[in-house]
């Protein structure tokens, strides 16, 4: 079997997985929130948790679709037309990482996060 063939069906599977993710992340959070609605319907919080579930589980996503990029485009067809289009993929999935992080946790990514905000600390 040829190098290019497995970097391929490498990419692919990384591809799924970050689909996986995200499926995962809105059955498993969906699930959750349900759980909370039902045991505290008046609480509301519940909707902003589910909101950082959905979040998360799309930012782990784009780790892995990027990862699948890099894969494809540096391993498989190294040109200088896969490589300029694999930076633009990747800047705009970078700022939609970081948007999105500041969107979940209300601060940016570079910033420490003050215990006295967190869940737990609450």
């Amino acid at each position: 079997m040829e190098i290019n063939v497995i970097f391929e069906i490498v990419s692919e599977i990384i591809d799924v997985l970050g689909v996986g993710v995200i499926v995962l992340g809105i059955v498993l959070g969906t699930i959750r929130f349900v759980k909370a609605k039902i045991k505290n319907p008046e609480d509301e919080h519940n909707f902003e948790f589910y909101r950082e579930d959905l979040g998360r589980s799309l930012l782990l996503c784009l780790e892995f679709l990027v990862a699948a990029d890099i894969i494809r485009s540096v391993a498989i067809t190294p040109t200088l037309e896969s490589v300029s289009i694999l930076g633009i993929i990747i800047l705009i999935r970078t700022f939609l990482s970081i948007t999105m992080e500041l969107e979940v946790s209300g601060r940016w990514p570079w910033q420490k996060c003050d215990p006295r905000f967190t869940k737990n600390g609450e």
